[in-house]
């Protein structure tokens, strides 16, 4: 599902919620939660990932902001887009070491809506990154991949700095790969690797490398969150490639290039 798409679905069930609560419809999010609600900042401290399950099928959004006004919408980055009971989103456009405010809305498969209280999170400061060096993937330009998905999942939304935006192939599994053209010589110190996963289980890398101007690196750990792999080489086209997978639609919210000195 496109970022536009889930923010239009947000605002329809917060709006459809808004208007039943004056009926006295709207129930208590507690009531189809199962487990836990977790909220894992991003080591930048600009982005979170919300991530909760739900006893039944559900379409979930969370709203977020600085203060109890929050203003800001996000939902599951699931691209079939309908119901279902296990639901991360991401939201983004954070200040490090900044508590917000967060609501959890929902819509069951029978109309019934669900509203959670208020809750909070504060995310990190951005000392603690520890990031190897500054991140020129963003100044650089896909020039090849294996596939895309459609449109909306092209390689270029691994490389624009949004954990909003992903790269997905068209089910190449093991072999998605996509190639950054960095403009010029770059002395590179390491390379970081987000992978893009769906909620049945499906497209997660475990594992990639990386291809410098022909010699290859790796491979390196994937997974859920940001994986970085050391690297000392100078070069100008990256190529990452999915070494191993749980199969599918594989692919990457965001691939890193870290230069020397950042």
């Amino acid at each position: 599902m496109s970022r536009s798409i889930a923010v239009a679905l947000a605002l329809l069930l917060l709006a459809a919620a808004c208007t039943s609560s004056d009926t006295g419809e709207v129930g208590d999010f507690s009531e189809i939660l199962a487990g836990e609600v977790a909220i894992t900042p991003d080591a930048s401290g600009t982005t979170a990932t919300l991530t909760v399950a739900t006893n039944i099928d559900a379409v979930c959004a969370v709203a977020y902001g600085p203060t109890e006004a929050l203003g800001s919408l996000s939902t599951d980055q699931d691209m079939g887009g309908g119901a279902h009971d296990d639901h991360q989103a991401i939201m983004t456009g954070l200040d490090p070491e900044t508590t917000y405010f967060y609501r959890l809305q929902g819509v069951g498969i029978d109309g019934r809506l669900y509203s959670s209280d208020l809750m909070t999170f504060t995310t990190p400061s951005s000392t603690e990154a520890g990031l190897p060096g500054l991140n020129v993937a963003v100044d650089g330009v896909v020039v090849d991949s294996s596939s895309q998905f459609s449109d909306a999942f092209a390689a270029s939304g691994a490389i624009d700095g949004d954990l909003g935006t992903e790269w997905s192939s068209g089910g190449d599994g093991d072999d998605a790969y996509l190639v950054v053209d960095l403009g010029r010589p770059v002395e590179i110190v390491g390379v970081g690797f987000r992978t893009r996963e769906m909620s049945d289980g499906t497209a997660i890398a475990n594992s990639f490398t990386v291809t410098i101007d022909g010699d290859t690196y790796g491979p390196f750990r994937a997974g859920p969150g940001l994986a970085i792999g050391e690297v000392s080489a100078v070069g100008q086209l990256v190529r990452f490639d999915v070494d191993t997978s749980t199969g599918g639609n594989t692919g990457a919210v965001e691939v890193e290039i870290y230069q020397a000195g950042g």
